[in-house]
């Protein structure tokens, strides 16, 4: 027994001198390939991926290799160059720990993300450890105590990565270390899975030296299209793709799960010496720009230019995300904590939306609810608005849909003061905001309307157990609801509900949206609402009002259906109504543009519907051309489609289609933009369009109330029971009226 032990420290100690690493035998190969893929994302996430050559090498070892065995090998030689440590534990579950091949280089006042190798031959699954007394506060002298921490250290545990090991044999981690200080310094890093897991002979710990390459200030100038200073978004790489400023523990208003960062004229950003590719842009509405610079030590001075290819809010169209957050999801999940008003005016300015409505919800509502003020927040600029406003979710009545309050005067309802004291259901909800002439919609409206098929429109029926636009069946009947939201969900399960209620008269419209950060935390404004302002100016209560009416088009930012009229009636303008003595024909008109780049982006083209993004103007492309198709709807019907170039460039389409009876008109360019309709009322007779359409909501009521009831106290159930059956009626009554 005492021979082998010396064998195998000798064994050790060999490997140590080397930095080579031992190649694992007798690793089944499938569930270390679903760790290395786990790896590979989690490595993009913090924005340090490995060379794209690694990367896809090691996607296809992770597939179905011929020789199951090798490619196991094989991805431990490609993985094993970026390991700063290798950690073994024993069958005793002791930890020992060596130096790695990765050389030990760190940025001054920034982080770097290593791999460690961990052999696992107790096959435990406790959390691993890693710590470093050169991360400590306070060190003792002869002087007495003075300040030694220069580093700082973590493991990165978060999804997809997970805070336990998994057992198996072999299975590579995540190291993040930071240096506060530039040059040469040495560091003691050691490892544990819990107390009394330390090695004999202090092998759990290793001492490496470090060199932290020092940073240089760079100043940013950033200049708009039209030479003023302004707000742009900054993503910066390395020559091996790692992003700049380090994706670890960013703090405010830089976001962790973000690879850009937002700067404004004058802003500064530090950099160690070397090149990068910048790309910089300011929103859908922008070109993406890329910029190659070099950095030495000495501070320097950089200026962008922003160019423009489209600019709605000249034609008095204005963007705006009525949903997005500054707490929860992948921001920071105590209530506590967010971030504040001036970070979220930073993103809303970097990226041009016009108007953006911060909403404070069930995480965060406590502390958030705070900067709610009833009107436009004091940091908003004469172009760029922002208001905080409320989401209804994570309320005892979100299991029948997120609701979304806007230009609210009071955010508190009546007789509450805890969340939990809110109605178990909408329609009251959607009552009290009314009284304050609220503009009320649902949020992520496809959550539990999901359909099978990619199809405009199905008689399927959905299941109706989400949360998003599902009690939009009842409330509609109710005249209660403004809008219902699009573009964060797939567009089928959105468009599929509010075609039918259209089709049997009802007149609720849609409204973009992002949900940020909790469905895309990418940016805010990924999806938008393009409102054409009354008065020809930017205010929020219009903005608003212009999506409770109607003159607006839902758009991810990158296709534009703008002054859409049916012969001179344009979209939301008055009633919104053209009236026709009897049948005849029309003439439709719109300004359309849309931006894609010259070569498909087949991942996007590839990936199915119901998968992020979900609205994108790449889904829509025709074969390997530019052009995308316009479609003209009448009745949830496509009756005619032109193809237009999408290079930028606006161009006018027209439309002629013969209108037989009463019925509603849009324009689509799926799935990536979408007018409001246009009532053209024939006959001076109500739009029942389809009997379908009818018997299908009737259903649907059926639905709903088969997933809701048994979730609403039992005290409110009564007044539920006769709204849902009010609604039922309102179809009968429908379904008498229609062909």
């Amino acid at each position: 027994m005492r021979i082998r032990l010396i064998l195998a420290i000798c064994c050790f100690l060999s490997l140590a001198s080397a930095q080579n690493l031992p190649v694992i035998a007798n690793v089944d190969h499938q569930p270390f390939a679903a760790q290395v893929l786990r790896l590979l994302e989690a490595l993009t996430i913090v924005g340090e991926p490995l060379p794209a050559d690694e990367t896809a090498e090691l996607r296809r070892l992770a597939g179905s290799p011929a020789d199951r065995m090798q490619a196991v090998a094989e991805m431990q030689r490609i993985l094993d160059r970026h390991c700063l440590v290798f950690v073994n534990i024993n069958p005793e579950s002791r930890v020992k720990v060596q130096e790695g091949p990765a050389k030990a280089e760190l940025v001054e006042q920034g982080w770097r993300t290593f791999l460690v190798k961990v052999q696992n031959e107790a096959n435990i699954t406790p959390v691993l450890a890693a710590d470093s007394p050169n991360a400590g506060r306070l060190a003792g002298s002869p002087e007495g105590l003075v300040p030694r921490r220069f580093l700082d250290v973590q493991m990165f545990d978060k999804q997809p990565m997970r805070p336990r090991l998994s057992g198996l044999e072999l299975e590579y981690r995540l190291l993040q270390l930071y240096s506060r200080d530039a040059g040469k310094r040495e560091a003691k890093l050691a490892f544990n899975v819990g107390q009394g897991t330390q090695d004999l002979g202090f092998r759990s710990e290793v001492d490496l030296l470090f060199t932290a390459r020092p940073a240089a200030k760079i100043t940013l100038r950033v200049q708009d299209f039209d030479d003023r200073p302004t707000m742009a978004a900054f993503e910066i790489r390395d020559r091996d793709g790692r992003v700049y400023p380090s994706q670890a523990k960013r703090l405010r208003p830089d976001l962790a799960f973000q690879p850009q960062v937002y700067r404004a004229d004058g802003d500064t950003l530090s950099l160690p010496p070397g090149d990068y590719t910048i790309n910089y842009t300011r929103g859908p509405e922008y070109r993406k720009k890329t910029q190659q610079i070099h950095v030495a030590e000495s501070p320097m001075e950089l200026t962008f230019r922003l160019e423009r290819w489209t600019d709605p809010a000249k034609k008095g169209w204005y963007s705006g995300d009525h949903h997005i957050h500054a707490a929860g999801c992948a921001h920071y999940e105590k209530p506590t904590e967010g971030v504040y008003p001036a970070d979220m005016m930073r993103y809303i300015l970097g990226e041009d939306l016009k108007i953006g409505s911060v909403l404070s919800w069930g995480p965060g509502w406590y502390f958030q609810k705070t900067f709610f003020e009833g009107k436009d927040n004091l940091l908003s600029t004469k172009d760029n608005l922002m208001r905080y406003d409320v989401e209804v979710s994570g309320f005892p009545s979100s299991h029948t849909g997120h609701i979304v309050l806007l230009s609210l005067k009071e955010e508190d309802y009546p007789g509450t003061k805890r969340i939990e004291d809110w109605p178990s259901w909408g329609l009251p909800i959607f009552r009290w905001a009314k009284k304050q002439d609220a503009v009320t919609g649902f949020a992520h409206s496809g959550w539990g309307l999901s359909v099978k098929n990619e199809k405009l429109l199905t008689d399927e029926m959905p299941p109706f157990d989400g949360i998003g636009a599902n009690e939009f069946i009842v409330g509609v009947t109710h005249d209660l609801v403004d809008f219902i939201s699009t573009v964060d969900t797939p567009y089928a399960w959105e468009l599929n509900i509010w075609y039918h209620t259209l089709n049997v008269g009802y007149r609720t419209r849609i409204s973009g949206e992002t949900d940020f950060p909790c469905i895309y935390g990418e940016r805010v404004g990924l999806g938008r609402s393009y409102v054409r302002q009354k008065n020809g100016a930017l205010d929020y209560r219009d903005w608003s009002l212009g999506i409770r009416e109607g003159r607006n088009y839902v758009s991810d930012g990158r296709s534009h259906l703008m002054d859409f009229k049916v012969n001179d009636v344009e979209m939301g303008a008055g009633t919104g109504e053209l009236k026709l003595g009897g049948p005849a024909s029309v003439r439709v008109t719109a300004n359309v543009a849309a931006l894609l780049e010259t070569t498909p982006d087949e991942t996007i083209r590839k990936t199915p519907y119901d998968q992020k993004p979900y609205w994108e103007l790449e889904r829509a492309r025709i074969g390997s051309t530019r052009n995308v198709p316009v479609e003209l709807i009448v009745n949830g019907e496509a009756v005619a489609r032109k193809e237009i170039a999408a290079d930028g460039v606006e161009r006018p389409i027209a439309f002629d289609t013969k209108i037989d009876q009463s019925s509603w008109v849009a324009l689509r360019i799926l799935p990536s933009s979408h007018t409001n309709p246009v009532f053209v009322m024939v006959g001076g007779k109500p739009i029942r369009a389809s009997r379908k359409s009818a018997e299908w909501c009737l259903r649907a009521v059926d639905q709903c109330w088969s997933q809701k009831a048994q979730q609403i106290r039992l005290e409110e159930r009564g007044e539920a029971q006769r709204a849902y059956e009010f609604a039922r009626q309102a179809y009968r009554q429908r379904i008498a009226e229609s062909k």
